[in-house]
């Protein structure tokens, strides 16, 4: 082959060559930016469902799964045979389990999915939080003053960490500034919602007429009713803070952690809320005189 023609081939073949790779390299880049491209919706997916779940007792029960996959983990490192295998068992149903644990949940996703929406809070919207709460604290003590003296019973579920959005989803949704007026008025024995109880989130009334699960406690007083029960129920599936007014006694309770302490004082009521409900550091639940010596060492006023 003459010279010329074949340094004309090699130049052509190193032509193409460094085209292929130049085409390689292209791919290999749009590789790269379709797999960071997956990772992130991947995250953003996980993000929405979490969100979702998170106004649901569903949190902890996926705490509790996230806890048994640790433990799986453990068991390998540990070479834990026996609980490997149970562990193992139980995963390999993951999906199954997953689906019945969680039926109510997902399909509230479902029905979520089209129309939820992402909000972004201020910066201070745990004092405005506080404030709004020590309000609704104010208002459900002055209504049920007025309740206790009817002989009308009333059951008030203040949620707290563990979200109540499946047990809100059984009554009337309201998300309505709390007032005593409204708490009055819902409890009025002639009212359609009176039996069931109001569920209090953040300082609003989440819904009304509100179904909650009753207690298999046996030690409780067979004297306690059925609102009573509901109240420890509800207390023991969640951290919420319940108040119970008695319809045949006037009688107030309040059960938290599956603990009911009953016969309260309108004043003493008020006060157990404001320690379950409010942050302790708060200004809230400073009594005046107080703040007035914690200004002094800030140079505040102290005048009057």
């Amino acid at each position: 082959m003459p010279r010329g023609t074949y340094v004309m081939f090699t130049a052509i073949g190193e032509f193409f060559v460094g085209a292929w790779q130049r085409i390689v390299g292209v791919f290999e880049t749009i590789n790269v930016f379709s797999s960071l491209l997956d990772v992130v919706l991947l995250a953003l997916l996980f993000y929405a469902v979490l969100r979702l779940v998170r106004d649901s007792r569903a949190e902890q029960l996926l705490k509790g799964l996230l806890f048994l996959f640790l433990g799986y983990m453990v068991a390998i490192l540990l070479d834990l045979k026996a609980v490997s295998f149970v562990l193992q068992l139980l995963f390999g149903n993951a999906l199954i389990l997953l689906v019945v644990v969680f039926q109510p949940e997902l399909r509230r996703i479902l029905e979520k999915m089209g129309h939820s929406r992402i909000r972004f809070n201020p910066l201070n919207a745990q004092e405005e939080a506080s404030r709004n709460t020590k309000q609704a604290i104010d208002s459900v003590c002055s209504a049920v003053e007025n309740l206790q003296s009817k002989r009308m019973g009333a059951l008030v579920v203040f949620e707290r960490k563990t979200m109540l959005g499946d047990v809100a989803a059984t009554g009337t949704q309201l998300d309505a500034a709390c007032s005593a007026e409204l708490v009055g008025n819902l409890f009025f024995n002639k009212a359609p919602l009176h039996d069931g109880a109001i569920i209090i989130r953040e300082g609003r009334v989440l819904s009304a007429g509100c179904i909650l699960p009753l207690t298999d406690n046996l030690a409780l007083s067979s004297e306690l009713g059925t609102r009573h029960r509901a109240a420890v129920g509800i207390s023991e599936n969640s951290d919420a803070v319940v108040v119970v007014v008695s319809e045949e006694t006037g009688a107030l309770s309040l059960a938290v952690a599956g603990t009911l302490r009953r016969d309260y004082t309108v004043e003493s009521l008020k006060a157990a809320l404001e320690v379950h409900l409010l942050p302790q550091d708060s200004d809230l639940t400073t009594p005046p005189f107080i703040k007035k010596i914690k200004n002094i060492g800030k140079g505040g006023n102290n005048n009057g």
